[in-house]
């Protein structure tokens, strides 16, 4: 069937070459080199042969038998001169170098498109009964080099690999951000010419990070469709002395043995017995409960005995591919509901004073509120997107309590929702009462746009039938620039060929003067030669591969 197919296919391309003009011949050799596998695969010659018009004028001579030592049918004859039979020649060593260019760059694109998985640990961290782990780790493992991120998940496990549910240690978030240290830096946290690389979003201080969730983070979906990725480990981005690396920051509550779980992961300050901040200033009285009592090594009611302390550590996934040209980068944004923007007063200006505070609390409706769809505590802002467009994938960040955000257009357009999904049950993913995962938005490209300079508003809604402290309220964008699709692969063939066009202009003139020699000790009456199926040429070229 195969070769039944084969002959279709060459019996094809020979009516269609008669009705086309040259330079049109060409055009058609090229697309089917760049689009069709199967052709990058047959030995140039033998597409020239196919295409016998494309180069010389020939005809038929007997009858269309196909043979099976040969493309050409064994009673095939060419007339050519030895000039066009010069050219013809070169032209097939040219197309024969160029198709095995494309095949190795085929190979190497498969191997890099092929997606990789790293699985890391964080240096192992000790808590018990009450304590708080929130500690910042520089440098850390992540794959190297120019890269594209598809997708990036992390929990917390055991000493033997056991995810920990979150009723025992409540992963309050865990962040990634990435930064240029200096070439043999040892301590980048001290460093004053550690240059951290912020995320694109809209807020200058706080929430820098490209990576990052929170108890959600086991059911919360974070692939990256392709042909997109974040694009990382840019050799033209890091500036010279410098190497690109990550921090990872995880905040993780052991709320085994206390009496009030929920207070304790929202960092309630007087269970925590602070008056002052990790940086040693005082707490306002206002400020109840947040990431300013609940740092590294503070207490949340009595602690255990040294039976009850555990090994811990946080392990996190990267699924990546090594770049290249094919893929769309995209840029990351972070929404904060708590940025409180001050809009200028002229419609004409937009310069906007960003406010970004991560956290804040949801006061309770009352008791005459009662437990009715009344009691939604909803928290708004807007926000200036300086550069648009497409967006890939979105998905919001909130605490226990939390029903759901959206993010609207200017226009009110929905461009993405956002919901928690709470946990029925015991098991890690599973925790009842527990964020445990947040619905996704994958809008297919192109249908969900974003304009340059739009305002878009955000919401975020928390149930209060009770207070909340310390709730978060942001919004993770992935925005691809509108582009057109990318170039196919014999655009980047040929480029690579032309940066050695030396080493073929010498075997092309080489082979030219081989052939005219060749001809003029052959040469017959008519100044022609006739390269037919049971010719040396074609033998040579066309012989069937030994099956022992």
């Amino acid at each position: 069937m195969q070769s039944g197919a084969r002959r279709l296919g060459h019996v094809f391309l020979f009516r269609v070459g008669q009705k086309l003009r040259v330079g049109q011949k060409l055009r058609v050799a090229v697309l089917l080199f760049s689009y069709i596998p199967a052709l990058r695969s047959i030995t140039a010659f033998r597409v020239v042969l196919s295409f016998k018009s494309l180069i010389f004028h020939g005809s038929f001579v007997g009858h269309e038998v196909w043979s099976p030592n040969c493309l050409l049918p064994s009673h095939y004859r060419i007339k050519m001169s030895h000039s066009q039979l010069s050219k013809a020649l070169l032209l097939a060593f040219m197309l024969s170098c160029t198709n095995l260019a494309l095949a190795r760059e085929i190979d190497e694109e498969e191997e890099r498109s092929s997606v990789k998985t790293s699985v890391f640990h964080s240096p192992a961290f000790y808590l018990n009964h009450g304590s708080v782990q929130d500690k910042f780790y520089y440098d850390i493992p992540f794959p190297r080099g120019h890269i594209a991120i598809k997708s990036f998940v992390g929990e917390v496990v055991d000493e033997d690999g056991n995810p920990v549910p979150l009723h025992e240690t409540y992963l309050h978030h865990w962040i990634v951000d990435r930064y240029y240290g200096e070439k043999g830096s040892t301590d980048d946290a001290n460093n004053p010419n550690t240059i951290i690389v912020r995320n694109s979003g809209p807020c200058k201080v706080g929430v820098e990070q490209y990576f990052g969730l929170g108890s959600e983070t086991r059911k919360t979906d974070t692939w990256i469709p392709d042909p997109y990725g974040i694009e990382v480990g840019v050799p033209s981005q890091i500036p010279e002395g410098y190497e690109e690396r990550w921090m990872l920051n995880v905040h993780a509550i052991d709320t085994r043995g206390v009496d009030d779980k929920l207070s304790c992961t929202e960092c309630k300050c007087s269970l925590y017995n602070v008056t002052l901040d990790r940086y040693g200033l005082p707490l306002e009285k206002k400020y109840l409960g947040g990431l300013r009592c609940c740092y590294d090594h503070t207490q949340c009611g009595p602690e255990g005995g040294a039976e009850t302390l555990r090994k811990l550590f946080f392990r996190y996934t990267i699924k990546w591919v090594h770049w290249n040209p094919s893929f769309i980068p995209l840029r990351v944004y972070i929404i904060d509901v708590t940025d409180a923007p001050q809009h200028p007063s002229s419609s004409l200006s937009r310069r906007i004073v960003r406010d970004c505070k991560i956290e804040y609390t949801v006061q309770p409706c009352g008791a005459a509120g009662g437990a009715n769809a009344e009691c939604i505590d909803v928290k708004k802002t807007r926000v200036l997107f300086p550069q648009g467009g497409d967006v890939i994938y979105a998905v919001a960040h909130q605490h226990t309590g939390a029903v759901g955000s959206a993010l609207y257009g200017e226009d009110g357009r929905l461009l993405c929702n956002s919901v928690p999904m709470y946990g029925k049950g015991e098991e890690a993913g599973d925790e009842a009462g527990y964020i445990v995962g947040m619905s996704t938005c994958y809008p297919k490209p192109g249908t969900v746009v974003i304009k340059d300079g739009e305002l878009l508003r955000m919401v975020s809604n928390y149930s209060n039938e009770r207070m909340h402290f310390g709730v978060m309220g942001l919004f993770y964008l992935l925005v691809a620039d509108r582009r057109l699709p990318p170039k196919p692969i014999l655009s980047t063939g040929l480029s690579m060929l032309g940066e050695s066009w030396w080493v073929l202009a010498s075997a092309g003139v080489l082979l030219y003067g081989v052939t005219a020699l060749i001809s003029r000790r052959r040469g017959d009456a008519e100044g022609y030669l006739a390269v037919s199926s049971d010719s040396a040429l074609c033998s040579a070229v066309f012989r069937p591969k030994s099956t022992a």
